[in-house]
Formats: structure tokens, sequence, C-alpha cells
């Protein structure tokens, strides 16, 4: 069995789990949360979100979180969704960023009111500038093994769509598994399409738990190659146009299957154990980390 003997993980609780919760932070809370985890290891934070706060309320202030958080080697990306995200980012000093888009229309439209077509425009309109001044850019790619107003969703889309975004300079495409139905051989459908006509160091996953799949799905994922894997501290997350889509694949599992087997993160358990507890705490709720629920004080 080949298996990539360092995995980078990318965090995403900050903001894929924290813009799902009802609560919304405080500016401090969101720092110190990624602060634990950068304290962790973990080599990429995704610390917030240019957003509109009207949609996204928990996502406010994402200026002040970036400004606020330790100077670290660690990359700090910002999502941002249109010209306008990308130039709050720019602003604010960010060096990374990422875009997101689907492979399945109907979803793109409930998630961004707009066609897959229609935002690769949007993004076309500041990604050459963004590489020209040096940042780092990631696409999102959500729906991936699934849509939950299309269906399936053919991997050659997905292909496509991966394809039109490192035409657009994307350095890295995270593949989504937005509602957790995917199973392991359709990792080899949809990243053998992707591979074709991407190199597999530039792509990674991002797989949901839901349905109790996204370890064996990561499993497959790096068996074929992949050693860049998404994952959220705590199991934070969802998705408000995904119906069903709860559980974002804990750091904690992950990280722990990782170690087992002998591959190296960089990560600190132990440290992103209670970085997740603390955040737990402070929402008011146990989050979902097997690990995490293992390990708990008795």
């Amino acid at each position: 069995m080949s298996l990539p003997g360092r995995v980078k993980i990318v965090e995403v609780g900050p903001r894929d789990g924290l813009q799902n919760e009802a609560t919304a932070l405080s500016v401090e809370d969101r720092v110190a949360f990624c602060a634990a985890l950068i304290d962790a290891g973990l080599p990429v934070v995704e610390a917030g979100a240019f957003v509109s706060p009207k949609w996204v309320p928990q996502m406010a202030g994402s200026e002040d979180v970036f400004k606020a958080l330790p100077k670290t080697p660690a990359q700090l990306p910002m999502l941002v969704p249109n010209r306008q995200g990308y130039e709050r980012a720019r602003d604010a000093g960010v060096t990374a960023i990422a875009i997101f888009t689907a492979a399945s229309d109907a979803f793109n439209l409930k998630n961004t009111n707009a066609t897959i077509e229609a935002s690769l425009a949007r993004f076309a309109e500041f990604t050459g500038e963004a590489k020209a001044a040096g940042m780092f850019v990631r696409g999102y790619i959500s729906t991936c093994f699934g849509c939950p107003y299309d269906g399936v969703v053919a991997p050659a889309k997905v292909a496509e769509v991966t394809q039109r975004l490192i035409d657009l300079g994307c350095d890295e495409i995270s593949l989504g598994d937005t509602i957790g139905v995917a199973v392991p051989s359709q990792m080899d459908d949809v990243i053998g399409a992707v591979t074709r006509h991407v190199d597999i160091a530039r792509v990674a996953v991002h797989m949901h738990d839901t349905r109790g799949t996204a370890l064996a799905n990561v499993l497959r994922a790096l068996q074929l190659g992949v050693a860049i894997v998404d994952s959220s501290a705590g199991g934070l997350g969802g998705c408000p146009y995904a119906p069903g889509a709860s559980g974002n694949l804990a750091t904690e599992d992950l990280v722990y299957m990782l170690h087992g087997m002998g591959i190296e993160t960089g990560v600190d358990l132990a440290k992103v154990s209670a970085a997740s507890r603390t955040m737990g705490a402070r929402l008011g709720r146990e989050l979902p980390s097997r690990y995490l629920k293992a390990t708990a004080p008795r």
C-alpha cells in the first residue's frame, strides 16, 4: 500500500466551521481559536472570510481577526467571494486567498446566487491581479461527489471545473464532498478524472463525515497520491445550503489516524484537542469529533 510520508492538513474550523454556528463569536474568541491552532503546528489555518456580514454574520470583523493573529510561518488564507472581498483581503495584508464554486449549477445558485460560469467570471476579475501580487490562490469545488439538488455529479464535470480554476491561476484545488455522500470507490473516479489534467500534488480533499465515510474516503485518496487534506477542529461545520450536511471531518480524528499509520503532519494532537474543547465550551456544546469523545475526562 503506497501512502505519502507526510500530509499537509488545511484547518478550516475558524472559517468553514464557525460560519455555520448559530452563535457569532467575538473577534477576540476567533483570534484565540486561530492562535491555538497555529500553536498546535497546523501549517494552514483558514482564519476567516471577506464576505458580507449581512449574509454571514459569523465572519464579521475578519480584517480585525487577521490583523490580530500572531506572526507565524503558517499560511492564513481568507475566503473571498468576489472582487470586493479580494480588495478587502489585499488591503488587510492577506497573502493567501481562497475562492469557491461548485460542480453543480443548482448548488452554486443556492450557495452564491450564480451559475458556475458566472462565479468563474467573477473570479477572473481579480485572480490574475492576486497572482501578480504574489498571493497564493486556493480553489474550492463543492458537490464533487454528489449534489442535494442535482443528485449524481459526473467526474468529468469536476475535472472541467478544476481545469477552469487552474487556468484562472489557482495553486491548489480542494475537492469537496459537501453533503457527505461519497464512498471510497468515488475517489478513484473523481480524482482519476481530475488528475488526467492536473498534477495530484495540487489536489486536496475536503470530506464531510455526515454518513461516517470521511476517513475511509481520505484513506483511499491518500492511496491515490493525495497529500493535502482539509479538516475542522472538533468537527465544527456543515453547510447551510446543503440539507443534512453536518460534520466536517474532525482534525483530531484525522491526525489520530495519520499518526497511527506513521504519516507525519507536524501537528500536536493534544494541543488541537485542547483548542477544540475550549471552543466547544465557548459554544456551549459537545463537538462531534470521535477522538474528543473517546478521550474526554471522566
